[in-house]
């Protein structure tokens, strides 16, 4: 059972990060709200995993924090949401923001994530309220746990911001014209991949 990995970022293509923990390259899946806190290529990362074992696969998820793998956990268990859907929902909001989903019975910015139909969403507001309690409780004042060495440098922007961000959005479920609207909207100069997909994604829920 995997259940932390401590190595060197070696490769980002949202949602997917490849880290090497002493020459082992591990392949994880991550929502984009720890992806948007790794820090940079060849740059050492603490993230905590969720291993799912497949008949055809083996799958890690990845976590800048425990409370976050918490979460996660707690929406698979919920009937109709599977890993790949609680990454989207992840994706699209921070833990604190669907919490206030929860908290509000807003089903209306639920039902803007993609696979998240009306149903589902009144199901995560029924099935989520009483188990975020203990979550948040644990989760107030933790700290994000990942190492930045002292030579960091940020990586360069490449010129496929606007590609990278989009096949991030498909991977995430929207569809083609979804993502290459809000990516044209949000595209500014000199922007990076991971902002790019941030607002990208903010500008559609």
């Amino acid at each position: 059972m995997i259940g932390r990995l401590q190595g060197v970022v070696v490769e980002k293509q949202a949602p997917e990060v490849l880290i090497d923990v002493n020459g082992v390259g591990y392949e994880v899946q991550m929502p984009m709200t720890s992806f948007y806190e790794l820090p940079g290529l060849n740059e050492t990362a603490i993230v905590h995993i969720h291993f799912v074992v497949r008949e055809d696969a083996q799958l890690l998820y990845g976590f800048i924090t425990k409370q976050e793998r918490a979460l996660f956990r707690l929406l698979i268990k919920t009937n109709g949401v599977g890993p790949k859907l609680a990454l989207t929902i992840l994706s699209g909001m921070t833990a604190a923001e669907f919490v206030g989903c929860v908290e509000r019975d807003d089903v209306a910015t639920l039902v803007k994530l993609p696979g998240v139909g009306k149903k589902t969403a009144e199901r995560l507001l029924v099935e989520m309220r009483d188990k975020l309690k203990g979550l948040m409780e644990a989760s107030a004042g933790s700290e994000r746990e990942f190492v930045l060495q002292s030579n960091y440098t940020p990586a360069p922007v490449v010129n496929t911001a606007e590609e990278d961000a989009i096949a991030a959005l498909l991977s995430l479920g929207y569809k083609p014209a979804q993502a290459s609207k809000a990516v044209s909207a949000a595209y500014v100069d000199g922007i990076s991949s991971e902002e790019l997909i941030k607002l990208s994604l903010k500008s559609m829920l």
